[in-house]
């Protein structure tokens, strides 16, 4: 399997091989999520994950009492499929690299080293590009077993978002809370982080409340990184040392504000933040005066 791809991403590579060989023939039950962990060695989060691409994929199918089955009449994994992979990690190469105003078809065909309009074959439009860019940054998120309690678990999901933005600067402005795409990497990160509220007497629009106030906090503070990192390059300084080089100008402006010393960074400010958010969370999923 290709070590660089997300270990979701290698398992589906696996089936779709195994139902190309002929191993699996449609109808023939697949390996279920619990197979599939102790097999591959990964979380019930990544299982999921590989089944949901290959159900989306149309590579498998559920029937009522029998469970996940190859589908019938599919081929094991269309060319289209493949060459979508290629494609996808292309345009992640060029968006990091470059960020989305270098994200282009023709950027993407040059980086693959064919005809731009050969690309439409495979994709609909740019927005469509975008989107699996997306998912597939967030499909690169390996999660551990979550950590007892909720506000331990939304913790961790928050930082899991918070890497993935380092990864990817670009990323989160093509996260939406009001109009969010159905992908399974995007899924996957709802799923787990979901978890946390599992057990907790909540009606379903608080539960979803709650989930959306937390990715809206990381994604929001994380809008800057972009910009960060552009300014770094154009200055060659951090944020911190920024602040020192203009102390000579701005010294007697900052002191009305904060002492000497005081320094805010991305990710003191993520963290502090995230901190209070889990605080007012407790109000609402544990009641007045607890704190977890």
């Amino acid at each position: 399997m290709n070590a660089g791809q997300p270990p979701y991403l290698r398992i589906v590579a696996d089936i779709q091989s195994r139902i190309a060989g002929g191993e699996l023939r449609p109808g023939d039950p697949v390996p279920t999520t619990r197979a599939i962990m102790r097999e591959w060695g990964v979380a019930m989060a990544t299982a999921t994950k590989a089944l949901a691409a290959l159900k989306q994929e149309g590579a498998i199918e559920t029937r009522p009492r029998v469970g996940a089955v190859v589908a019938s009449g599919r081929p094991a994994r269309s060319a289209r499929s493949i060459e979508r992979d290629r494609l996808v990690r292309a345009a992640l190469r060029i968006a990091d690299t470059g960020g989305l105003q270098a994200l282009s078809m023709r950027a993407v065909a040059a980086e693959l080293g064919v005809a731009t309009m050969t690309l439409y074959r495979h994709l609909d439009a740019k927005a469509e590009l975008t989107q699996l860019i997306a998912d597939a940054a967030f499909a690169e998120i390996d999660y551990p077993d979550p950590p007892p309690g909720w506000r331990s678990h939304l913790r961790v999901a928050a930082q899991l978002q918070w890497a993935a933005y380092q990864r990817h600067p670009w990323l989160p402005r093509l996260v939406s809370i009001t109009r969010p795409v159905s992908l399974p990497g995007l899924l996957a990160y709802g799923i787990w982080t979901l978890r946390a509220l599992d057990g907790l007497d909540l009606d379903p629009g608080t539960r979803l409340h709650v989930y959306a106030t937390l990715v809206n906090y990381v994604r929001g503070t994380a809008v800057n990184i972009e910009s960060e990192v552009i300014a770094l390059l154009d200055t060659g300084m951090t944020s911190a040392e920024w602040g020192r080089a203009r102390l000579s100008v701005d010294g007697p402006l900052v002191a009305q504000i904060a002492e000497e010393g005081a320094v805010v960074d991305l990710d003191s400010l993520f963290a502090f933040g995230l901190e209070r958010l889990l605080d007012g969370l407790t109000v609402v999923l544990d009641g007045p005066g607890s704190h977890r």
